[in-house]
């Protein structure tokens, strides 16, 4: 058997109510083309079967190969540990395992590879979440975009469509805090975009709390921006000219308008509460920068694999 010209990588996370619909569902698209595909599934700590799951499939069918890693690591890590080992001499599709990211579109996704494109992303059109939410998704994205030094794609995921070699680029790249939209984006290369309208779960419950959506949001902010320390600099030049302001305002007081100058409790608390909050917003803004720093500088591999399933044909790059 020659190597698959595309991988499929999904990470999957406590996803037993979906897991067979996957199946079903990547089963009949690789059935449906002449192109060679695997799929690399990877379980990133889960709690319920998944994990047994997943080993059962990839026993029974060799188009399937499993990576357990020996945690939870979080959903980029994981996606990093699929194209680590990923084997597609052509490509490698990036999906969600809950089916929010239709498989079925790889064919679109893969003309737009043919025509020259290294890069295939999705734009979700519209969203089957909370009004709520859809509003911060869409501030987030244009927030950022305002803010990067990378041309960054609005309202795009992990699923896409990426090229060998931007793949082998992004397995060169060490970062701990892993955005892997931004990396992306970084490496540049051609890239298209191709919209759809995102469906709701095929099963289950999201597993992207608010935390960790928080957390992402801040990688894509702080690691490719240099806006959070202008930011800083900014607020001390605004609150110096408030001062500078306020100084003035009392002189001419006192000596063109003759008013006497009373200093009150009132002034001195907003004075405190300004210069206060300015240094502790300054502090945390430059401690997010040394986190980073301090989780990447110990070198710490990015995931740990436990085990691992790989079919008889399969052969590490």
């Amino acid at each position: 058997m020659s190597l698959p010209q595309i991988s499929f990588v999904v990470p999957l996370y406590n996803e037993k109510e979906s897991f067979q619909l996957l199946l079903e569902r990547l089963n009949k698209l690789m059935d449906s083309t002449s192109l060679n595909i695997e799929v690399v599934m990877i379980d990133d700590g889960s709690k319920d079967n998944t994990a047994q799951l997943m080993q059962v499939n990839a026993l029974q069918d060799e188009r399937y190969h499993c990576i357990f890693l020996s945690r939870n690591f979080g959903h980029q890590l994981a996606f990093t540990a699929g194209l680590s080992v990923a084997r597609g001499t052509e490509a490698v599709m990036c999906i969600d395992g809950d089916l929010q990211d239709p498989p079925e579109l790889f064919a679109d996704f893969y003309k737009l590879l043919q025509e020259g494109n290294d890069v295939v992303y999705a734009v979700r059109k519209n969203r089957k979440e909370n009004a709520i939410k859809r509003a911060a998704y869409h501030f987030y994205y244009r927030l950022v975009k305002s803010i990067s030094n990378i041309e960054v794609n609005l309202d795009s995921g992990d699923f896409a469509l990426i090229s060998r070699r931007v793949v082998d680029i992004m397995n060169q790249l060490p970062e701990e805090s892993r955005y892997l939209r931004g990396l992306r984006s970084w490496i540049g290369f051609k890239q298209t975009s191709f919209e759809y309208d995102r469906p709701e779960r095929a099963a289950g419950e999201t597993k992207y709390s608010f935390k960790m959506l928080y957390r992402l949001a801040y990688n894509g902010i702080f690691n490719f921006s240099d806006f959070p320390v202008k930011f800083i600099t900014n607020m001390g030049v605004a609150t110096v000219l408030i001062a500078l302001s306020y100084f003035g305002y009392t002189l001419f007081k006192r000596f063109v308008l003759g008013i006497p100058v009373i200093e009150g409790f009132t002034g001195l608390l907003f004075t405190i509460i300004l210069f206060s909050g300015v240094q502790l917003v300054s502090l945390g803004i430059i401690g997010e920068y040394v986190l980073r720093i301090f989780f990447q500088v110990k070198g710490r591999p990015l995931f740990i694999i436990k085990n691992r399933i790989l079919n008889k044909e399969f052969t590490e790059k």
